[in-house]
């Protein structure tokens, strides 16, 4: 049996973006002035776990988030490519709140009803989502067996991964991740397990 994987999972902190009220993956928005207070909390909270790897999501907003974690801890943050937020192709940046409510209605259809054959105009399906953010989660687990990590990523992504992952399904919607607050994600020969789902 393999020793088991602590993996401590956060939505990136406060960004403009999400002031702005932006849909889309934005991968150039930075954090706000409260964001960034968040950051550093979370590194605070953080500073005492045996952490020996720091991952995030290759946007600006993550990496901004990641870096203070990283840097009290003397590491460097890896990149993820595949761990980037949900992709919304034409839309990305709108501030239509049309376009904002597709978004919500297309992530609830994959995580509560597992549609995963829709997508916001020309965006990703949730197929798609699912099979590049679950590449990302087990190569990290595969590569840290024993250890504890920091993953650093988005909303709409990390739901729909660990939901599925975690079995936890259709049970967290209407809880969605906050800004900057890491929980525990296990990973062993059992599989994944979410003890608790921040509220």
């Amino acid at each position: 049996m393999s020793a088991p994987l602590r993996m401590w999972c956060l939505r990136h902190a406060e960004s403009e973006n999400v002031t702005a009220a932006l849909a889309g993956a934005l991968p150039n928005a930075p954090l706000t002035a409260h964001g960034r207070e968040q950051a550093l909390r979370t590194a605070h909270t953080l500073a005492g776990e045996p952490i020996s790897n720091v991952y995030a999501s290759p946007a600006r907003r993550a990496l901004e988030t990641a870096r203070p974690l990283a840097t009290a801890i003397n590491l460097q943050v890896e990149p993820v490519p595949e761990l980037v937020e949900i992709g919304i192709g034409q839309h990305d940046g709108s501030s239509d709140p049309a376009v904002r409510a597709r978004t919500a209605e297309v992530l609830r259809a994959w995580v509560v009803d597992g549609r995963l054959d829709e997508r916001v105009a020309d965006g990703e399906t949730g197929h798609e989502v699912l099979a590049r953010t679950t590449t990302a989660l087990q190569r990290i687990a595969g590569r840290h067996e024993g250890e504890t990590v920091a993953v650093v990523g988005h909303v709409g992504s990390l739901t729909l991964a660990l939901s599925r992952l975690c079995s936890l399904g259709a049970s967290v919607w209407g809880a969605p991740l906050p800004h900057a607050e890491p929980f525990l994600v296990e990973w062993d020969d059992g599989g994944w397990n979410c003890p608790a789902w921040p509220a």
